[in-house]
């Protein structure tokens, strides 16, 4: 029997990397490595970080889980998760507030926090700085789910809502880059040593989407417009004989109808009795899944679906159904 190989850590000591600390992501750099049990490297590995630009107070032992590379996409997720952020304490402190005592307690800790995020990268901030870690734990415990959407995906939205309801057209299917097919190659973009938690997280949130797809797409994410063809395509599913059946949504509806997924996941995790750790992880992931459909590759290659005419029959029928 060949020998079992004993697991490496991912990152070394000294490495420069991000960490996550709740929703935000912070440049930061590996002082020890060690395994998680003693010293059975099986167990896993955590490692001890020191965020830059923080005191030393703030060093602290995190699993794997929380750490990325720091690589240019990395970095870009870190910038939209803060864009995020920075958005969503604008609109609460644009909102009204119920009351004087409210408005002592929340909207001044988001100034305060606000400014210290803006003023991340001047040294000369680091008191700010501590505040805005310490208070981000006011941010973490907010009902309110929010998940980046670049302005790229919001634009071929509304593209195909305009498509849809405006010039009466529909999604030509079964899609040649199917909902399936496109998760899984944003797995496989991650390349994470499979068996790491890092991996068994991903894969399960891949899962899952799969899962959250299949069964909202007749429920949440059709136009009325859509109905008529949905129907057709899930008496093919449900027949014996025709080369549909057997297959899901996922491996027939693709990119366009997995944007309108992403946008009602809010709403669909606020519904769920997932802790606040798992929210976050899950909204990590959605994040960097969107970032990663947005780019040039990923938006021609999901995106460029034929929009066809169904014919004044399939019209007059959707009519008469209202």
């Amino acid at each position: 029997m060949a020998p079992t190989s004993v697991p490496e850590p991912q990152f070394k000591k000294d490495e420069k990397s991000l960490c996550f600390h709740h929703e935000l992501l912070y440049e930061a750099k590996i002082l020890e490595v060690q395994p998680v049990d003693g010293d059975d490297k099986r167990s896993g590995f955590q490692y001890k970080v020191h965020y830059k630009g923080w005191k030393n107070t703030w060093d602290d032992w995190v699993p794997e889980d929380r750490l990325r590379k720091l690589t240019p996409e990395n970095r870009e997720l870190s910038n939209n998760l803060r864009h995020e952020m920075l958005t969503a304490q604008r609109a609460a402190k644009a909102a009204p507030a119920p009351s004087k005592k409210k408005v002592q307690g929340s909207t001044r800790g988001s100034e305060e926090r606000q400014t210290s995020v803006a003023a991340a990268g001047s040294r000369g901030q680091k008191r700010l700085r501590d505040q805005d870690l310490e208070k981000e734990e006011m941010f973490h415990t907010r009902r309110a789910v929010r998940i980046y959407v670049p302005d790229r995906l919001k634009s071929l939205l509304v593209d195909d809502w305009e498509n849809i309801t405006k010039n009466l057209q529909l999604v030509q299917l079964p899609s040649k880059k199917p909902t399936g097919i496109i998760l899984d190659e944003y797995l496989a973009s991650r390349k994470r040593r499979p068996g790491s938690a890092e991996s068994d997280i991903l894969e399960e949130v891949v899962q899952g989407l799969k899962e959250y797809f299949n069964k909202s797409l007749g429920r949440l994410l059709l136009y009325r417009f859509e109905r008529e063809q949905f129907l057709d395509i899930y008496n093919r599913m449900e027949s014996g004989t025709d080369d549909l059946a057997g297959k899901s949504p996922a491996d027939i509806y693709g990119g366009e109808h997995l944007l309108r997924l992403f946008v009602s996941m809010p709403e669909l995790i606020a519904q769920t009795n997932m802790d606040a750790q798992s929210v976050n992880r899950l909204r990590e992931e959605l994040t960097s899944i969107l970032t990663w459909l947005s780019k040039e590759p990923q938006v021609n290659a999901y995106f460029a679906s034929t929009y066809e005419s169904p014919g004044q029959a399939y019209i007059d029928k959707v009519k008469s159904s209202v």
